[in-house]
């Protein structure tokens, strides 16, 4: 472990996010450090390859920076680029594969410990996300390597019996790329429908499909069991067992909850799980700890993303301008 370093603004989270609460801490001139615990903007880089967002380029724009997109929606890999070059034509203070294991406060500062350092911080920004813990669907076989929760891309999948479970803009992407690539699709939905959030240009395509048959989904369903060559679904019509090679179980991610509850953030009682914090400065119940990004919202993951949660940063930043000054 190296020695302890000292710094006036830490930043957990080095996603879209993470460099906008940056870019504000380098334009007031204060010496801050972005943690990471993978890649740049790490959970958009983990996306499927051909994903497509559903806000234009500039709702995702951070300091009034152009993002230029070739498409009406830009793309996964656009984004990668927009984000990249904003951190290194600004060259923003940031260290990546980095895991921050706890965060502590001392009387007038915090401890962080991450996997290779620690450090000290006189205020902490937790932009962290949502997207690192998979809900996972808690039946036996989930644990055989034919079962994942994160999808990339449709190739190895062509020619196989696959599941995909959940019924969000994660799945039904999935789902329709695979079954365009060859793959033999059944979805399993616990609702009684396709998402209603799901993307409007998107939602009537995978409709389409399932009613033409192309797609079969069992509706108001679960998985029950996994096994090596088959799959046991419970429908309203019965157990039922069908040949399966994968599972793509898309049923959602959660924040890092563990790391909230023991750097002192109280989180509302009921399931929904909301950290408290200012809805105004982005402070949390601990003095000089703020959140900014998707974290806010708790288990609620659709509450918050890039577009409207963009101004935490200015909100953050002009709070702690008032604290520094003092």
């Amino acid at each position: 472990m190296k020695e302890k370093t000292k710094k006036e603004v830490i930043i957990i989270g080095g996603g879209p996010i993470g460099i906008a609460c940056a870019l504000e801490c380098k334009k007031r001139n204060w010496d801050y450090l972005v943690i990471e615990k993978g890649a740049l903007t790490n959970s958009l880089f983990n996306y499927p390859k051909n994903m497509t967002f559903f806000s234009t380029s500039e709702k995702l724009e951070i300091d009034e920076i152009p993002f230029i997109s070739n498409n009406p929606k830009p793309n996964r890999d656009e984004a990668l680029e927009y984000y990249r070059r904003v951190t290194n034509s600004n060259q923003l203070n940031i260290k990546l594969y980095e895991t921050v294991v706890s965060i502590k406060k001392e009387t007038d500062h915090f401890k962080i410990a991450t996997s290779k350092s620690s450090y000290t911080s006189k205020y902490v920004i937790i932009c962290t996300g949502f997207y690192d813990i998979p809900k996972l669907l808690n039946v036996p076989g989930e644990n055989l390597p034919k079962v994942t929760h994160y999808y990339k891309e449709a190739h190895s999948y062509s020619m196989q019996e696959i599941v995909v479970v959940g019924a969000s803009n994660s799945a039904v992407d999935a789902a329709l790329e695979i079954w365009r690539k060859g793959g033999r699709v059944t979805m399993v939905v616990r609702g009684e429908t396709i998402g209603e959030r799901v993307k409007y240009w998107v939602r009537p395509d995978i409709i389409n499909r399932i009613e033409e048959g192309s797609i079969k989904a069992y509706y108001n369903s679960e998985i029950t069991e996994i096994k090596e060559e088959e799959v046991t679904i419970k429908t309203p019509d019965g157990m039922i067992n069908i040949p399966n090679d994968y599972i793509v179980a898309l049923t959602g991610y959660l924040p890092n909850f563990e790391l909230l509850i023991g750097s002192g953030i109280l989180l509302s009682d009921d399931e929904k799980h909301i950290p408290q914090y200012n809805k105004e400065t982005m402070e949390t119940n601990v003095e000089g700890l703020y959140l900014a990004g998707v974290i806010c919202g708790g288990k609620e993951t659709h509450k918050w993303f890039i577009e409207n949660s963009r101004i935490h940063a200015k909100l953050i930043a002009e709070h702690l301008e008032i604290k520094i000054k003092e």
